[in-house]
């Protein structure tokens, strides 16, 4: 089946990887930001043009004060530090989900990130924050509404957060779970899914690649015989 074009990943268990290592929930989210960082050099090295990764969902946002405070830190480190390397290696970067749920000096560097990155052709990094796969779906159908038109699924499609973006080949979620947990509904209708037991920090490049090699292996036949 060769390479997945769009790779979605859940990057789960942080907090539980900090937990068994008596540490802080936030050195978890630290260690797993870092982790992100390597494994999407490495997809995008193995010829995946698309990648979305699920930082922060709608429903993480009732997590205590003092986490959420911790995370938008760690955003404020990585939008003002890794944007430019990213306008270098040619990556365009997208952040989906509601703007109004962060705070607005992460609001407003992500748009320059995503500003400074426009022109990038080589690939593409979308990065899920204040997403939930529900509300964009809501959203889209408002803004049908709204304008007063029906709508197919090619228009619905791009008038999600995702417009213009391949629909999911590949979703990834790593810390146990088996569940998509509200992220790209619309977009992973035909995703092949690959779990792992591992918490992110510790999901290697290598296991990576095990789910590129499992992904070529399955049929996709999207409903045909």
């Amino acid at each position: 089946m060769g390479i997945p074009c769009h790779v979605g990943i859940i990057m789960d268990g942080n907090g539980r990887w900090a937990r068994r290592r008596l540490l802080p929930r936030l050195a978890g989210h630290r260690a797993g930001m870092n982790r992100m960082l390597a494994l999407v050099e490495h997809i995008f090295s193995c010829g995946v043009k698309y990648v979305t990764v699920f930082a922060l969902s709608t429903e993480n946002l009732s997590r205590p004060q003092s986490e959420l405070d911790g995370l938008f830190g760690l955003f404020r480190e990585y939008f003002s530090s890794q944007m430019e390397a990213l306008r270098e290696n040619g990556v365009r970067l997208r952040v989906i989900g509601d703007r109004a749920l962060i705070p607005q000096d992460i609001a407003d560097l992500i748009r320059a990130g995503e500003e400074l990155t426009a022109e990038g052709t080589k690939a593409n990094l979308a990065i899920a924050i204040g997403y939930g796969g529900r509300q964009d779906i809501v959203s889209a159908c408002n803004r049908a509404v709204r304008a007063g038109r029906e709508v197919t699924e090619e228009s619905f499609a791009a008038a999600l957060s995702t417009g213009g973006m391949p629909a999911l080949d590949l979703l990834i979620r790593t810390g146990g779970e088996k569940r998509i947990s509200n992220f790209l509904l619309f977009e992973a209708a035909y995703a092949e899914l690959v779990f792992s037991g591992k918490m992110f920090p510790d999901y290697t490049d290598g296991d990576f690649d095990a789910a590129l090699k499992e992904y070529a292996s399955r049929e996709r036949r999207f409903g045909k015989i």
